[in-house]
């Protein structure tokens, strides 16, 4: 397997989220430097994130199956997608992995890894959804333009 196959199968949005969890983990673990979000609310909302992002993401694979394109970043897509959950954002997956990365964060009361998550949304921004975008449009070009007037990117 050559060096490009590697790094694609590596440079994949869980492979990014499992990292910042993991940074996350540690900071709470190793580092809380006594902060806390202060009780059972954080564990609530945790929870609530971390579920909701679960279930963003698994609406969004099963519509994509369900029009028999992709998951996989990197790849062309073999339709465009704009039903079910993509109705209501264009990348739920990401936004699911956001909401799951937060929840993790309240729930392990890592406060200070709270700029994680926008380091990630950034990171995700422009590792995946831009060039993700930028194929869309190249392949479905009206279509895609279309889904864009009507279909925030994130919410």
């Amino acid at each position: 397997m050559d060096n490009i196959k590697v790094t694609r199968w590596i440079d994949i949005p869980p492979v990014w989220l499992l990292a910042a969890l993991v940074l996350a983990w540690v900071q709470a673990e190793h580092f809380p430097l006594g902060l806390s979000f202060g009780g059972g609310w954080a564990d609530l909302a945790g929870g609530l994130l971390a579920g909701g992002g679960i279930v963003l993401m698994l609406l969004a694979v099963y519509e994509m199956r369900r029009q028999r394109t992709t998951v996989v970043p990197h790849r062309d897509a073999d339709h465009l997608v704009t039903s079910g959950i993509f109705s209501r954002s264009r990348n739920p997956i990401y936004l699911g992995d956001m909401l799951v990365l937060l929840g993790l964060i309240l729930t392990w009361d890592a406060v200070l890894s709270l700029p994680l998550v926008p380091i990630f949304l950034w990171v995700i921004e422009r590792r995946f959804v831009i060039p993700e975008e930028n194929r869309l449009r190249r392949k479905f070009r009206a279509d895609f333009a279309r889904y864009c007037e009507k279909t925030r990117r994130w919410l």
